[in-house]
């Protein structure tokens, strides 16, 4: 069974921090300090603990960082969405066909019917993508036979 390792799986620490660096965007990120701090108001953590886990992010390349005097500022390599995507894929990359059939089945049966409709919006999207590759290039092969 094949075995992919684009999408690392985040333990339940590394998720809480991964959540902190989203909410604080893209462009703010954030230092170990004010992850410690924020984490802080929910929990009894030690700063080394989330020192460490942001290294290992960092690592993991789920998180890029940037020095901030003696400090580093770490942010998200990804969005939300992408690195969900990429774990799923991962998940069903992981399985073989009839047990993905299967999963998507149980998926697919849990849905509400606005999910479904979320899905079935997505899935047109990408349809309309795949034509318009096509379409560009047929036009690029049509222009390279003249």
């Amino acid at each position: 069974m094949p075995h992919s390792t684009s999408a690392p799986r985040l333990g339940d620490l590394e998720r809480v921090v991964m959540e902190r660096l989203w909410d604080a965007g893209t462009t703010d990120g954030a230092t170990v300090r004010e992850v410690h701090e924020a984490l802080e108001k929910d929990r009894e953590i030690a700063y080394t603990t989330v020192m460490t886990v942001l290294d290992r992010l960092a690592k993991k390349e789920l998180v890029t960082r940037e020095r901030e005097g003696r400090a580093w500022r770490y942010y998200p390599a990804d969005t939300r969405e992408a690195l969900t995507a990429q774990t799923m894929r991962r998940t069903m990359d992981d399985m073989e066909l009839t047990d993905r059939r299967a999963a998507l089945m149980h998926f697919l049966d849990g849905a509400s019917s606005a999910e479904i409709d979320d899905l079935k919006a997505a899935l047109a999207e990408v349809e309309a993508r795949a034509e318009t590759g096509e379409e560009t290039a047929r036009r690029l092969r049509d222009r390279l036979r003249r």
